[in-house]
This record gives C-alpha cells, structure tokens and sequence, in this order.
C-alpha cells in the first residue's frame, strides 16, 4: 500500500447510518428527492405494505424505491394486455433486482395481472407471489431473478430475438445500484453497446444503498454516467421518484434508435416510510412485528 493509497480504516463502518442528505437540487448527482407522492404512488405502496402484513417479512426500503419507475412504465409507456400475459408483441420488463419485486407485485397486481386478493398470500404456503419474481408462475413476469446480474443479459437477449424475429417490442431492465457490482451487468452492458440494441432501456434504482451499508463505501459506483456512455450507452440521469421527469424521459426513449439508453434513476431507499427512508437497517425485515406494521400503515396514511 503506497502512502497516497487509503487505508480501509479511513472507510466508514458498513453499518453506520449515513449522514443527512440535502434537499434535491436536481438528478445529477443528487441524492435526495422532494418530489411529492401522489394517490397513486401512496395507493402502490399501500399494496405493497398488505403484502408484507400478509406474509410477515419481506424487503421493505428496496421495494419502495423504485414504486415510481415501475409505476410510469406499466401506465404511460409499455404494450401489454394483462389478459394475455404472453402476447407477443408486448413490451417486456425484468425486474432484475428481483428482491424488490413487490413493488411488481403490487403493479401487476393493480393492472389486473392477478387479484390484489393475491397479496395477502406472499411468501406464504402454495402462494404463487414468493420473495422473488418466478418466470411462469407469476402472470406478467418475464424472467425469474434474485441471484443478481442476470436481468440485464437475459434483457439484451430479449432485445436480439426481438431484432431478429422483426418485432418492435421494447426491453426494459431495472437494476439495484448494488447489483451493479455484478461483473455479467457490464458483460451484457458491452454486448448491448456493440449490437446497438436501442430497444433497450436499462434502468438503475441508485438509492446509494444496499443491504450491508453504503454503495460509496462498499463499491463506488461514480462517476455512473459515464460509465455507461462508455459501454456504448445514452445515459440520463433523473429523479426517480417524479413521475413527470420519469414519464418524459421513458417516453422518449430511446432517445439515440442506435444506443442502448441507461437511465440513471436517483432515488430514496424507503421512500414514502419516513422513518425507513434512507436506513440500510429497512432493506430487509424477516419478521416484522406488530408495531412495525402499524408505523407503515400510518406512513402511508
């Protein structure tokens, strides 16, 4: 270790609480979002709370931050029919941080995919909603994940059978900041930039935390943008909890029909649960108490 080298000492402890962050002053490198949540986005995160009374345990801040993402891709940009789940000429959506999927659930749910009744069911005994997202057993899911850096290769396979079979289904991949620690994620990121896959979309749910403490302390992900311009990407970069700026960029996208677009989604980890906003502690709770359930219930309130 050379004198100019950092010692690992001089890292914050994994489990210390981050600071407090300061109000949003924009998407690029921000971190915090003053963006309001409206009916909808309370009424998704509503559902998302039964599902966690119905089962007792589940990932509480990595659902909530990427309710809004979710939320404006199922209503304003992507072909599907709830219906007929396997239409072929949908657009399709993985949900590669598979440990967030009831904030899927609670989308798919809403548009009609299954009942909401579903919900009450998770992670219980013969439930078809576990705690993460199976292909062929959940209407509406298109790639089982939970082991992480898989979403995005099985997208951009997607996205080349597309091209090959002349369909203009579009791909779109959300992906935790943490996965992106995954060496696959930029393996697939280098394929999609040299096929030019522009119907691809990889969306990245940067609440700057994952389950052991903060991204910038465990894997430093800056400078993110570039990053993916220089795999072959568009990158953009949003607050990821206004669902205008989100409806506008993912709308137009791809915004360059020769790139893959990488849209860099500044978010709340929490969002919505005041006292689990931000808190590395709320990524996960295998038995949440009685309390527990009512704080949620009055956050949402």
């Amino acid at each position: 270790m050379t004198a100019a080298s950092p010692s690992p000492l001089d890292l914050p402890p994994l489990d210390q609480a981050p600071p407090d962050l300061p109000p949003f002053e924009g998407p690029i490198g921000s971190d915090r979002s003053n963006a309001a949540l409206d009916a909808r986005s309370l009424h998704l995160r509503r559902l998302v709370v039964r599902a966690l009374e119905g089962g007792g345990r589940g990932h509480i801040g990595s659902s909530m931050s990427p309710v809004e993402a979710i939320r404006v891709l199922y209503d304003d940009v992507m072909r599907y029919r709830p219906d007929d789940p396997r239409w072929v000429g949908r657009d399709r959506f993985i949900l590669s941080k598979g440990h967030g999927c009831l904030a899927l659930y609670a989308v798919l749910a809403d548009k009609g995919f299954f009942p909401e009744a579903a919900l009450d069911d998770f992670c219980r005994f013969d439930s078809f909603l576990g705690g993460h997202p199976e292909y062929g057993k959940v209407p509406g899911v298109e790639a089982s994940t939970g082991a992480l850096g898989h979403g995005l290769p099985i997208g951009v396979g997607m996205a080349l059978a597309a091209r090959m079979q002349g369909r203009d289904s579009r791909v779109f991949v959300l992906l935790g900041d943490g996965e992106l620690g995954e060496g696959s994620v930029w393996e697939a990121a280098l394929c999609a930039g040299k096929h030019r896959l522009g119907s691809l979309t990889a969306l990245i749910d940067y609440n700057k935390l994952q389950s052991a403490g903060p991204v910038s302390a465990i894997q430093p992900l800056e400078p993110l943008a570039a990053k993916w311009e220089a795999f072959g990407f568009n990158a953009v970069e949003v607050d990821g909890h206004d669902v205008v700026d989100l409806r506008r960029v993912l709308t137009a996208a791809p915004a360059d029909p020769s790139r893959p677009t990488a849209v860099i989604c500044h978010t709340i980890k929490g969002r919505g649960v005041d006292f689990a906003e931000g808190r590395a502690e709320w990524h996960h709770k295998a038995k949440l108490s009685l309390s527990d359930l009512a704080g949620l219930h009055r956050a949402l309130a």
